[in-house]
């Protein structure tokens, strides 16, 4: 096999380094120039490869889609996002099978990471394929798909280490997508019996994590009318052996926030109308602003002026020790302060300025803007923030009458000075 990896994000560059170790001439293909240049200078600037990863792999790297032309195996790494009514959104999808369909030959296997609905290899993408080159999908060429399990910022789960669910249009087809993918996992393939099931596989995982962290953020609403700390209801409910340990917070990123819409849209174009899967959505998608009003009547009730108060939201990153940005919801929190009239100043040691002004229109203050803060937000438990000898001391930041409002419950309250008011959610 000669192996092209198209888009090289996330997804698609461990896959494409790690396919480059076992099979020689294997080519990384992109269409941004620049993320092409950091690779061949050995930078990602998404951290998830280190520069010696990069500098010890034979990977090629191209923006020409012509230099995969003596590949015959193709892996689609494209992200799959929603639009602006949470509709799924096909488009980079499609743009990469028409780059393929460009270099496609006879015998070629072309096999699909990027999550989609059920029915979206076969139903969209081959005929896509069909139509541009002539050939007929599932004799002239065939397809497979494989979900991508990539955790940003987790060394423990690397995609060696997780189990690959592989699949493929027939027998054959499965078969050799297993033996190809089966030279990098060393935890293992689990064969789909369809590709259609390895599709509706990959949605529900993190429809299922996104339900549990909605029941999650539910209780923790409940428990604040009750003025129950939610943490401590956790804990103790979490020593039954059978407690699933699920916390409270903001959910976004590239598939928990996203995923359960491409499931959702799917079945209602069938005439089924989900409700559970879309209740969760609803409350997941609002806790961001939740977040920033529970912060605002704080503020009432210590008497801060509401007009030009100096709240501080630390970490804008989707998760934890991340550059990761994408479809971060704490500029939900930023924005629902600046309609109260709020001077919200956005930190993050991690993700990229540029990125987050062109991505959300947020400016990010640097820390020694960040004094007289009448309120912390600590939105991303960074560990920057959360080191014994970090240079963020919450204390000497805030104003006599200051705020902090912990979205992960992760700061020990014991610690915070009487005159600060502290709230977790």
């Amino acid at each position: 096999m000669k192996i092209g990896v198209i888009g090289l994000g996330y997804v698609g560059l461990p896959v494409a380094l790690a396919f480059s170790r076992k099979f020689e001439g294997t080519i990384g293909f992109d269409i941004h120039e620049g993320r092409i240049a950091e690779l061949r200078d050995g930078i990602d600037h998404t951290d998830e490869s280190t520069p010696e990863e990069l500098a010890e792999s034979p990977l090629s790297y191209t923006c020409a889609i012509e230099d995969l032309k003596d590949c015959n195996f193709y892996v689609i790494a494209v992200p799959t996002p929603v639009d602006s009514n949470n509709d799924p959104d096909l488009t980079p999808v499609r743009a990469a099978t028409r780059s393929v369909a460009q270099v496609l030959s006879k015998g070629d296997i072309v096999v699909f990471e990027s999550t989609v609905y059920p029915g979206v290899t076969e139903d969209i993408c081959g005929p896509l394929l069909e139509e541009l080159t002539g050939m007929t999908c599932g004799t002239d060429f065939k397809l497979g798909y494989s979900p991508e399990r990539i955790n940003p910022g987790d060394r423990e789960h690397t995609l060696e280490r997780i189990v690959k669910v592989v699949s493929g249009q027939d027998s054959e087809t499965l078969d050799a997508v297993a033996e190809v993918y089966g030279a990098i996992i060393t935890a293992g393939v689990h064969r789909a019996p369809s590709i259609k099931v390895a599709e509706a596989a990959k949605v529900i995982e993190n429809t299922q994590r996104d339900l549990n962290i909605a029941l999650m953020n539910e209780l923790s609403i409940i428990f604040d009318i009750m003025n129950i700390p939610t943490r401590d209801v956790l804990e103790a409910a979490g020593t039954k052996w059978n407690f699933l340990k699920f916390f409270p917070g903001l959910v976004g990123g590239h598939c928990i926030g996203v995923d359960p819409y491409y499931l959702t849209n799917a079945a209602e174009r069938l005439g089924y109308h989900p409700q559970v899967i879309l209740a969760g959505r609803r409350i997941n998608d609002n806790m961001g602003k939740l977040v920033a009003q529970k912060a605002i009547k704080m503020l009432i009730n210590r008497d801060v002026p509401i007009k030009g108060a100096r709240v501080a939201v630390l970490g804008i990153t989707f998760k934890e020790n991340v550059p990761d940005i994408r479809n971060s919801r704490v500029p939900d929190i930023i924005n629902e302060l600046k309609e109260y009239g709020c001077t919200p100043l956005a930190h993050d040691p991690y993700a990229c300025s540029k990125e987050v002004q062109d991505e959300y229109g947020i400016t990010l203050s640097k820390k020694e803007e960040l004094t007289e803060l009448d309120a912390i937000i600590l939105a991303v438990s960074h560990q920057a923030y959360l080191d014994e000898d970090s240079e963020f001391d919450f204390t000497k930041m805030s104003s006599s009458k200051g705020l902090i409002v912990d979205v992960k419950a992760c700061l020990n309250r014991s610690a915070i000075p009487e005159h600060i008011e502290y709230w977790a959610l």
